[in-house]
């Protein structure tokens, strides 16, 4: 999901805090601020049955594979052949696959769904549709056209669109690395999707606290923490999940033990440190096609293995025959 929300759903979020808890079915919905990276598939990783489908997934991505699992074996195997071709292209064009290189690959194709939302929303920001957007042109897409000095002077709770306004241009400046003012399509994905991006993550963790350190004092004390997740009503008990959040912050939040979270603390809760997924699973089938175990692949030894690739399709590919041979 994407991690800056709407100017509409902030606002939502701001008036339900001034309203009471969250339904108590929904769960904490701070849950929301921890991003964990999804897992590559969701199949079993089951190679040693002959169960590729973890593999095709990680390699493809979801919808692709569900593609290649429409096509004949001879088609699988030629368009595996141009996805080689492409992985090597974009690494150092020696006519190998490095494990980098399947491993730029696989990250590439879990990412696809975060480059077709930023795509899905470039024209409505990329007003002047010279292929960049300008911070001029994200400001007045997203908050509307004001003269200078004149910053949201007709609507009713103008400092909070200011504050706003000044978080999303801290943010497009990190996002900017190149300092000219102007995203390209890779630094709006960051502006988008802060979580994704390594030299995001000061401003992630800038943000969070910045949510919950009521008092200002530059730390989360526990009672921020949990009136992040829950706002009692007079009179009525505190739930059981409530009181497990609490022994969640002084147990796992907490890491060095003094009541409370720093910015350190923040980021190992929101951004926990992960495990390379993509690299794990290209050693994996590096390890699994390498034949003449020389560290590398070549285009022969990866459609060698094409089954893990892209998929064993040949039995599926023919009952499919059969069944629309059927269905006539």
């Amino acid at each position: 999901t994407m991690w800056r929300p709407s100017l509409l759903l902030l606002l939502l979020l701001l008036r339900r805090g001034a309203q009471g808890k969250p339904s108590p079915e929904s769960g904490p919905h701070s849950q929301g601020r921890v991003h964990q990276a999804a897992p590559l598939s969701e199949a079993p990783h089951d190679d040693a049955h002959g169960n590729f489908q973890y593999d095709h997934e990680a390699f493809l991505g979801r919808d692709v594979a569900k593609e290649f699992d429409q096509l004949s074996p001879e088609e699988s195997q030629a368009r595996l052949g141009r996805i080689v071709d492409r992985m090597d292209r974009a690494g150092d064009g020696d006519g190998w696959v490095s494990l980098a290189e399947l491993r730029a690959w696989i990250a590439h194709t879990q990412q696809r769904h975060i480059r077709d939302s930023v795509s899905s929303a470039w024209n409505t920001y990329d007003t002047d549709r010279d292929g960049r957007v300008g911070w001029e042109e994200l400001r007045n897409a997203t908050y509307g056209h004001y003269e200078p000095g004149e910053e949201f002077h007709d609507v009713e709770d103008a400092e909070t669109y200011r504050k706003m306004l000044a978080r999303d241009e801290r943010r497009f400046r990190v996002a900017d690395q190149d300092g000219d003012s102007m995203a390209t399509r890779e630094e709006l994905t960051a502006f988008l999707h802060p979580e994704e991006f390594p030299h995001m993550r000061d401003i992630v963790i800038a943000e969070t606290l910045e949510d919950l350190d009521k008092n200002k004092d530059g730390y989360v004390q526990v009672e921020e923490y949990i009136a992040d997740l829950y706002s009692a009503e007079p009179g009525e008990e505190e739930p059981a999940w409530v009181q497990t959040e609490r022994e969640q912050f002084r147990d796992f939040r907490d890491l060095n033990k003094d009541g409370k979270l720093d910015g350190s603390e923040v980021g190992h809760w929101v951004l926990p440190p992960a495990q390379d997924q993509p690299l794990v699973e290209a050693n994996h089938l590096l390890h699994e096609s390498d034949r003449d175990k020389d560290g590398r692949l070549s285009k022969a030894e990866i459609l060698g293995n094409w089954n893990m690739f892209v998929g064993s399709q040949a039995t599926n590919y023919g009952e499919d025959l059969t069944r629309h041979h059927d269905e006539l």
